[in-house]
């Protein structure tokens, strides 16, 4: 997480999701968000959570922004955005066009949207899962959806997704993973290095998770 943010990493991601391996509890998660607070900006990333869950996880880590990666409706976000007052990143998996299609009841309504790839079969995880999916489908993206891109982004790919995406963010976590939830120092290094060249003329926001 340090590693991530002297690299240049405006968003650092904490996962509250029990069948993650990357999951951590709230209490330990807000006292290593206390590190990187004000420098970068703190995702509380949550899978359907209830409103007991949210609560917790709102007053103990202090969050700046919800990342919903389950099947939250725009109502359910809408309700969360006005008892937080916290801005809502909305998770979609995507794989082919058609997929796009289910964010339009969102616009307007989630602050920024991750697109992350489909899970392959068998995986319990919605996201996290190292793999990635054809960029191409977001060339049909109206230019004003703002979004973070997501899904088997590593130190090899990172270049091809920004150049065939535009994206202006980027989420990266088994990409510079050693092992499930162990980050690598190393490729946290050449992850950042192969962003800096591949966005030399255009800044990119990221986030480690």
């Amino acid at each position: 997480m340090d590693r991530a943010v002297e690299r240049g990493a405006t968003h650092v991601g904490f996962i509250f999701f029990e069948k993650s391996p990357r999951n951590i509890e709230p209490d330990l998660a807000g006292h290593l968000a206390d590190r990187v607070r004000g420098r970068a900006k703190i995702v509380a990333v949550t899978v359907d959570a209830d409103n007991d869950e949210l609560d917790e996880i709102i007053a103990l880590v202090r969050p700046d922004i919800l990342q919903f990666h389950g099947k939250e409706s725009p109502e359910r976000v809408l309700t969360v955005k006005a008892v937080s007052g916290l801005p809502v990143m909305k998770a979609f998996s995507i794989r082919e066009p058609d997929d796009l299609k289910r964010i339009e009841p969102y616009i307007g309504i989630a602050d920024r949207f991750l697109f992350d790839a489909k899970p392959p079969a068998g995986s319990d995880l919605p996201g996290g899962n190292g793999v990635s999916f054809d960029w191409c489908v977001l060339q049909t993206l109206d230019d004003s959806v703002d979004y973070m891109l997501s899904g088997g982004l590593n130190r090899d790919n990172i270049a091809a997704a920004l150049r065939e995406t535009g994206a202006r963010g980027i989420d990266v976590s088994s990409g510079v993973e050693s092992a499930p939830g162990v980050k690598d120092l190393d490729k946290m290094d050449e992850f950042f290095a192969a962003v800096e060249r591949a966005s030399a003329r255009e800044p990119v926001s990221g986030s480690a998770q």
